[in-house]
């Protein structure tokens, strides 16, 4: 099963990465013993300033075929103004309706503040859906001060997501 981990990040290198990345990982391991966290899509500022373009270059085109040609896609982004950044959807919006259809999303958002944890739910989530992707579980919301715990925090997401994404997998192999 391919896993593909889309960071919404405009800095390079960034923590958003390293979670998404990581979760990416621990969700691998639960799932398949095959399944391995593959291609990484960093959207950081080089990438981003053509995603505006009229005709994108084939990087972005490339990018958006292996997102949309994902079976399971962990989405990260840091929370900026209550919400996902603006190079997140910059990026998601060059996809067609139901480009995601067959795909299992899983969004996270990395945040300073807990008042902002709705946020992958009320705003990341509904996009991943609206693109037709599935969205099995609870979004991950990483605050800043769990970095340090970050590995018990994502096995027990990872232990809870895990069974959802086989079932929905198993269930569309049907």
């Amino acid at each position: 099963m391919s896993i593909v981990t889309l960071v919404g990040n405009p800095r390079a290198g960034s923590r958003t990465r390293e979670v998404a990345v990581a979760a990416a990982e621990a969700v691998g391991r639960r799932i398949d013993d095959d399944a391995a966290a593959g291609e990484v899509v960093d959207l950081s500022a080089a990438f981003g300033r053509h995603l505006l373009s009229p005709d994108p270059p084939a990087e972005v085109k490339a990018a958006l075929e292996l997102v949309a040609g994902a079976g399971v896609l962990v989405v990260a982004s840091p929370t900026y103004k209550g919400t996902y950044t603006g190079l997140l959807k910059a990026f998601l919006d060059r996809l067609p309706s139901g480009a995601l259809a067959g795909t299992v999303a899983l969004p996270l958002l990395v945040m300073g503040d807990p008042r902002h944890a709705l946020a992958v739910e009320v705003h990341l989530r509904p996009l991943l859906v609206e693109l037709g992707a599935t969205v099995p579980t609870p979004g991950l919301a990483l605050v800043e001060s769990d970095l340090p715990r970050l590995a018990d925090i994502l096995a027990g997401w990872a232990d809870r997501t895990a069974p959802q994404i086989v079932a929905i997998k198993e269930g569309a192999s049907r």
